[in-house]
Protein backbone atom coordinates (compact mmCIF):
# COMPACT_ATOMS: atom_id res chain seq x y z
CA UNK A 1 0.00 0.00 0.00
CA UNK A 2 1.86 3.47 -0.99
CA UNK A 3 1.49 6.36 0.99
CA UNK A 4 -1.35 8.64 -0.04
CA UNK A 5 -0.58 11.98 1.71
CA UNK A 6 1.12 13.41 4.48
CA UNK A 7 0.04 15.15 7.12
CA UNK A 8 1.79 17.48 9.70
CA UNK A 9 1.63 16.63 13.30
CA UNK A 10 1.96 18.91 16.44
CA UNK A 11 1.45 16.42 18.90
CA UNK A 12 2.96 13.78 17.90
CA UNK A 13 6.24 15.26 19.14
CA UNK A 14 4.99 15.72 22.55
CA UNK A 15 5.12 11.47 22.91
CA UNK A 16 8.68 11.82 22.45
CA UNK A 17 9.68 14.96 24.64
CA UNK A 18 11.34 13.32 27.06
CA UNK A 19 12.65 10.09 25.55
CA UNK A 20 15.88 10.08 24.13
CA UNK A 21 17.09 7.32 22.00
CA UNK A 22 19.18 5.52 24.56
CA UNK A 23 15.89 4.99 26.96
CA UNK A 24 14.01 1.65 26.17
CA UNK A 25 10.43 2.24 25.82
CA UNK A 26 7.35 0.31 25.11
CA UNK A 27 5.21 1.17 22.61
CA UNK A 28 1.34 -0.36 21.75
CA UNK A 29 0.52 0.66 18.11
CA UNK A 30 -3.13 -0.07 17.05
CA UNK A 31 -3.83 -1.09 13.79
CA UNK A 32 -1.25 -2.70 11.06
CA UNK A 33 2.14 -0.82 11.30
CA UNK A 34 3.26 0.40 8.20
CA UNK A 35 6.99 0.45 7.20
CA UNK A 36 7.78 3.75 8.08
CA UNK A 37 6.54 3.67 11.55
CA UNK A 38 8.69 0.89 11.72
CA UNK A 39 12.06 2.32 10.71
CA UNK A 40 10.93 5.54 12.55
CA UNK A 41 10.89 3.09 15.72
CA UNK A 42 14.25 1.35 14.85
CA UNK A 43 15.95 4.26 15.95
CA UNK A 44 14.82 3.82 19.34
CA UNK A 45 15.58 1.19 21.76
CA UNK A 46 11.46 -0.06 21.72
CA UNK A 47 9.91 -2.94 22.00
CA UNK A 48 7.26 -2.24 19.84
CA UNK A 49 3.87 -4.03 20.34
CA UNK A 50 1.48 -4.06 16.93
CA UNK A 51 -2.27 -5.00 17.75
CA UNK A 52 -4.60 -4.79 14.60
CA UNK A 53 -8.11 -4.17 16.74
CA UNK A 54 -8.99 -2.72 13.59
CA UNK A 55 -9.17 -6.34 12.00
CA UNK A 56 -11.47 -7.10 14.58
CA UNK A 57 -14.41 -4.68 13.87
CA UNK A 58 -16.77 -4.49 14.14
CA UNK A 59 -17.16 -5.51 17.89
CA UNK A 60 -19.38 -7.31 19.57
CA UNK A 61 -22.03 -5.88 21.84
CA UNK A 62 -22.15 -6.49 25.76
CA UNK A 63 -24.85 -8.91 24.77
CA UNK A 64 -23.25 -10.70 22.46
CA UNK A 65 -20.16 -11.85 24.53
CA UNK A 66 -19.99 -14.66 27.18
CA UNK A 67 -18.31 -12.84 29.79
CA UNK A 68 -18.69 -9.21 29.34
CA UNK A 69 -16.56 -6.87 26.83
CA UNK A 70 -13.62 -6.34 29.32
CA UNK A 71 -13.27 -10.10 29.63
CA UNK A 72 -13.17 -9.96 25.68
CA UNK A 73 -10.93 -7.13 25.28
CA UNK A 74 -8.54 -8.59 28.02
CA UNK A 75 -8.78 -12.15 26.25
CA UNK A 76 -8.59 -10.47 22.56
CA UNK A 77 -4.87 -8.32 23.90
CA UNK A 78 -3.47 -11.42 25.59
CA UNK A 79 -1.03 -8.88 27.07
CA UNK A 80 1.81 -10.04 29.44
CA UNK A 81 1.13 -9.18 32.92
CA UNK A 82 4.31 -7.06 33.45
CA UNK A 83 3.85 -4.75 30.37
CA UNK A 84 3.62 -1.35 30.76
CA UNK A 85 2.90 1.31 27.64
CA UNK A 86 5.00 4.10 27.78
CA UNK A 87 3.39 5.26 24.53
CA UNK A 88 -0.37 4.23 22.71
CA UNK A 89 -0.64 4.87 19.23
CA UNK A 90 -4.74 4.47 19.09
CA UNK A 91 -4.91 6.25 15.74
CA UNK A 92 -8.90 6.58 14.97
CA UNK A 93 -10.07 3.44 16.46
CA UNK A 94 -12.20 5.49 19.03
CA UNK A 95 -14.04 6.39 16.18
CA UNK A 96 -15.10 2.81 15.00
CA UNK A 97 -16.19 1.06 19.27
CA UNK A 98 -19.15 1.90 20.91
CA UNK A 99 -19.21 4.03 23.95
CA UNK A 100 -19.23 0.70 26.59
CA UNK A 101 -17.05 -1.27 24.19
CA UNK A 102 -14.23 1.83 23.93
CA UNK A 103 -14.72 2.02 27.70
CA UNK A 104 -14.27 -1.68 28.38
CA UNK A 105 -10.99 -2.03 25.78
CA UNK A 106 -9.72 1.26 28.05
CA UNK A 107 -10.25 -0.65 31.09
CA UNK A 108 -8.61 -3.87 30.18
CA UNK A 109 -5.69 -1.73 28.93
CA UNK A 110 -5.56 0.10 32.24
CA UNK A 111 -2.97 -2.16 34.22
CA UNK A 112 -0.58 -1.96 31.13
CA UNK A 113 -0.04 1.88 31.08
CA UNK A 114 3.10 3.13 32.59
CA UNK A 115 2.27 6.16 34.93
CA UNK A 116 3.66 8.49 32.46
CA UNK A 117 2.05 6.34 29.08
CA UNK A 118 1.40 9.35 26.86
CA UNK A 119 -1.36 8.33 23.94
CA UNK A 120 -1.83 9.65 20.73
CA UNK A 121 -5.16 9.27 18.73
CA UNK A 122 -7.88 11.01 16.20
CA UNK A 123 -11.20 11.80 16.99
CA UNK A 124 -13.65 14.48 14.84
CA UNK A 125 -14.96 17.93 16.30
CA UNK A 126 -18.45 17.06 14.97
CA UNK A 127 -20.12 13.45 15.12
CA UNK A 128 -21.50 13.76 11.67
CA UNK A 129 -18.36 13.69 9.93
CA UNK A 130 -17.65 11.42 7.25
CA UNK A 131 -14.80 8.30 8.19
CA UNK A 132 -11.41 9.11 6.75
CA UNK A 133 -10.25 5.74 5.64
CA UNK A 134 -6.99 6.22 6.07
CA UNK A 135 -4.15 3.79 7.58
CA UNK A 136 -1.78 6.08 8.90
CA UNK A 137 2.27 5.74 9.56
CA UNK A 138 4.76 7.61 11.09
CA UNK A 139 7.36 9.27 8.65
CA UNK A 140 8.97 11.48 11.22
CA UNK A 141 8.73 13.10 14.26
CA UNK A 142 6.77 15.92 12.87
CA UNK A 143 4.73 14.12 9.80
CA UNK A 144 2.72 11.37 9.74
CA UNK A 145 2.11 9.29 6.57
CA UNK A 146 -1.45 8.44 4.98
CA UNK A 147 -2.54 5.57 3.23
CA UNK A 148 -6.25 4.88 1.90
CA UNK A 149 -7.62 1.64 3.20
CA UNK A 150 -8.88 -0.68 0.32
CA UNK A 151 -12.00 -1.42 1.88
CA UNK A 152 -14.00 0.84 4.42
CA UNK A 153 -14.06 -0.44 7.68
CA UNK A 154 -17.23 -1.16 9.21
CA UNK A 155 -18.84 0.08 12.60
CA UNK A 156 -17.73 3.97 12.11
CA UNK A 157 -20.07 5.62 15.35
CA UNK A 158 -17.73 8.73 16.09
CA UNK A 159 -18.13 10.25 20.11
CA UNK A 160 -18.81 13.30 21.18
CA UNK A 161 -16.01 15.04 22.86
CA UNK A 162 -17.73 14.57 26.14
CA UNK A 163 -18.45 10.91 25.64
CA UNK A 164 -15.02 10.39 24.51
CA UNK A 165 -13.45 11.84 27.05
CA UNK A 166 -16.22 9.66 29.93
CA UNK A 167 -15.42 6.36 27.95
CA UNK A 168 -11.72 7.50 27.72
CA UNK A 169 -11.83 7.19 31.87
CA UNK A 170 -8.66 6.73 32.68
CA UNK A 171 -6.57 9.00 29.71
CA UNK A 172 -6.93 12.96 30.12
CA UNK A 173 -7.49 14.88 27.45
CA UNK A 174 -4.24 16.63 27.34
CA UNK A 175 -4.43 18.62 24.10
CA UNK A 176 -6.12 18.76 20.98
CA UNK A 177 -5.58 20.52 17.47
CA UNK A 178 -8.64 20.36 15.16
CA UNK A 179 -7.18 19.71 11.93
CA UNK A 180 -8.95 21.22 8.13
CA UNK A 181 -10.89 18.03 7.79
CA UNK A 182 -12.70 18.68 11.22
CA UNK A 183 -11.36 15.63 12.42
CA UNK A 184 -9.37 16.14 15.82
CA UNK A 185 -5.55 15.28 16.76
CA UNK A 186 -5.39 14.32 20.45
CA UNK A 187 -2.62 13.88 23.06
CA UNK A 188 -3.61 11.87 25.66
CA UNK A 189 -2.21 11.44 29.00
CA UNK A 190 -2.71 8.93 31.97
CA UNK A 191 -5.00 9.93 34.82
CA UNK A 192 -3.36 10.57 37.98
CA UNK A 193 -4.90 8.50 41.33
Amino acid sequence: MTITATQTTQLLPELFRNVDEEQRINVLHIGPACSDTIEFFSHYRCRLQVFDLFAELPMPTQEETDLGLQHYFTELLQLPGNVQFDICLFWDIFSYLEEAALAAFVHALRPHLAPHCKGHGFSVHNPRTPPGNHLYGIADAHTLSLRTRPDALPGYRPHNQNRLRDALHCFVMERSVLLADRRLELLLGTKKG
